[in-house]
């Protein structure tokens, strides 16, 4: 059995759907009970539970051999840092004498030991961690989400306009979550021996001026990336509603990324371009709100 955490997320969802394609046997684990007849009407089994209640997730963790770990994202009104580390060891605590015999773990391109510096170092944290637990386990870096710009399009169609932190023609590593879902599927299904560390990112690197032009030729209107100035993150991070302690952390991933070279080991590529994101995205059916994706900065 296939136990995924996150499944409500981009992520999370997309991995639960392509194991089930597959034949495989799928429990997805959630807080939102409301949720639970659209699972199970795709074949799923469905736990409820809150991550923080370690004796139930633990109990559920018994019912399974292989579990997808992606440590949920903190509401950024909230201190981030400090809410992610509370849930990532809640869950650490329940994998202890669980007999999990595999987990892939969800990370992010860019993480690294250090404190205020948001999922970059929770994300560490988890790594280092499971490496002293005697489970075999595949870590996934995965590059800037390409969901981190759902809530784009909005500004795109009502003021001709997307916003970023980054320099206008800055290019990153980035992915759509359904090409780290194929990518952590065929970990799932992968011998339980099988362990590794993992880089996904898309079929090229993409720049905010490119997702602006992805956005115009979707929406059939001109579109403008616009930058803020280093100087003005904090402020306007705490203005989109950020904590004061959220928003240093955006601003602190988001100046390491800036002078991450991006060397790393033989990455998977994916298939989905960012106009082809766009593109789908831009169809009703298919946005999401900003909250649902993990805030990244080259991440997660």
């Amino acid at each position: 059995m296939h136990l995924i955490l996150g499944a409500t997320g981009h992520i999370g969802s997309a991995l639960a759907k392509n194991l089930l394609q597959h034949g495989e046997p799928v429990t997805v684990i959630i807080r939102n009970e409301k949720k639970a007849i659209e699972w199970q009407q795709t074949g799923a089994k469905v736990a409820i539970a809150d991550v923080l209640d370690t004796d139930k997730l633990k109990d559920i963790f018994k019912q399974g051999k292989k579990l997808f770990l992606l440590n949920p994202p903190a509401p950024p009104h909230t201190d981030t840092v400090m809410e992610e580390r509370r849930t990532l060891y809640a869950i650490l605590k329940a994998l202890e004498n669980s007999g999990i015999e595999k987990v892939v773990a969800e990370s992010t391109y860019g993480a690294q030991p250090g404190d205020g510096i948001g999922d970059l170092g929770v994300l560490y944290e988890m790594e280092q961690a499971l490496k002293t637990m005697n489970i075999p386990h595949s870590i996934i870096r995965g590059a800037y989400y390409m969901s981190n710009w759902d809530r784009s399009l909005a500004t795109a169609r009502k003021e001709q306009k997307i916003y970023t932190l980054y320099p206008i023609g800055f290019k990153l590593p980035m992915v759509a979550p359904k090409d780290i879902a194929k990518v952590a599927a065929r970990l799932m299904m992968r011998p339980v021996e099988q362990r590794g560390l993992y880089y996904v990112e898309g079929p090229e690197f993409y720049s905010a001026a490119d997702v602006a032009d992805a956005c115009a030729k979707a929406l059939g209107t001109p579109v403008t990336a616009i930058t803020t100035p280093k100087d003005q993150w904090q402020r306007t991070l705490e203005s989109a509603g950020f904590s004061p302690k959220a928003a240093a952390s955006m601003a602190a991933m988001t100046d390491l990324t800036l002078n991450d070279p991006f060397n790393t080991e033989s990455p998977i590529k994916g298939t989905t371009t960012i106009e082809e994101y766009i593109s789908d995205l831009s169809t009703p059916s298919a946005e999401r709100p900003l909250l649902q994706a993990r805030s990244q900065s080259l991440a997660q």
